[in-house]
């Protein structure tokens, strides 16, 4: 029997981000789904439509706590930002839309890290056509809930639900103590815009990547970046490696032009 207590401590660094919803009865519904299982905090990332009186029905008694203590966020990058691992839903696939797991395939990962204290993030897109490209940049992984194929449509909160189960029903019995005590911590998702942004850039210096499409070359690297768990001491080493590169870089360049 899983500890009450160990539970909602696990499952409130469990934060549910909801991007430009248009309907705040859905989001009345998301905090009822949540109060089911741990109250995970909500957050709202740029809102098209954000109205707690018409939330607060949908939400009963039960999510109005989560209601009360709703964040609302100017951006994605905003809410998912001491995040070490992120995941975004979608139901599209194909394109940059790759390698996509199912809710029961990354529970167990959401759940180890809560039961070692990270912050998590699951992101639900609009309702009329979820997340852009744009916004699953932000994420270390993608998810779809796996439907019939003539009605393929969640509502939002069904979505928000059935993660939510999942992940609960993935945590251990009583929090787990980190395997590997040496390593340092995982990086947040701040953190990983920076060593990509970094990355980036350095590869365009060096001609490795084109400057008229960085982002769609990038992709493949920053997937194997984030498959490999980053910590912060090896994120501390590549961003030391960029420097190398670009006072290499640098000294090259120097020289070109002094033999001109």
């Amino acid at each position: 029997m899983k500890n009450a207590a160990d539970i909602a401590l696990m499952m409130q660094n469990l934060r549910i981000v909801l991007v430009n919803t248009n309907f705040p009865e859905n989001i009345g519904m998301a905090a009822r789904a949540s109060s089911n299982f741990g109250h995970s905090p909500l957050y709202l990332a740029e809102p098209r439509r954000w109205d707690y009186d018409k939330a607060l029905p949908l939400a009963t008694s039960q999510g109005q706590p989560l209601l009360d203590s709703i964040t609302v966020t100017g951006s994605v990058k905003e809410a998912v930002a001491p995040c070490t691992f992120v995941v975004g839903t979608t139901a599209r696939t194909g394109g940059a839309r790759q390698q996509i797991l199912m809710p029961r395939q990354v529970a167990p990962e959401i759940a180890e890290r809560l039961a070692q204290g990270e912050q998590v993030a699951i992101l639900f897109g609009p309702e009329d056509r979820g997340l852009s490209n744009e916004h699953l940049e932000n994420c270390n992984r993608l998810v779809t809930v796996p439907t019939a194929p003539d009605a393929s449509s969640l509502n939002l909160a069904q979505a928000v639900l059935l993660m939510m189960y999942e992940c609960y029903l993935a945590l251990p019995d009583t929090a787990r103590i980190d395997s590997h005590p040496s390593l340092s911590r995982r990086v947040t998702s701040e953190e990983r815009d920076v060593l990509f942004r970094t990355l980036k850039e350095t590869l365009m210096d060096i001609h490795t990547l084109p400057r008229d499409n960085p982002d769609h070359f990038f992709l493949p690297l920053a997937r194997f970046f984030d498959r490999a768990d980053l910590r912060r001491h090896e994120m501390d080493i590549f961003m030391g490696i960029c420097r190398q590169m670009a006072r290499l870089s640098a000294i090259a360049s120097d020289k070109e032009k002094a033999g001109d």
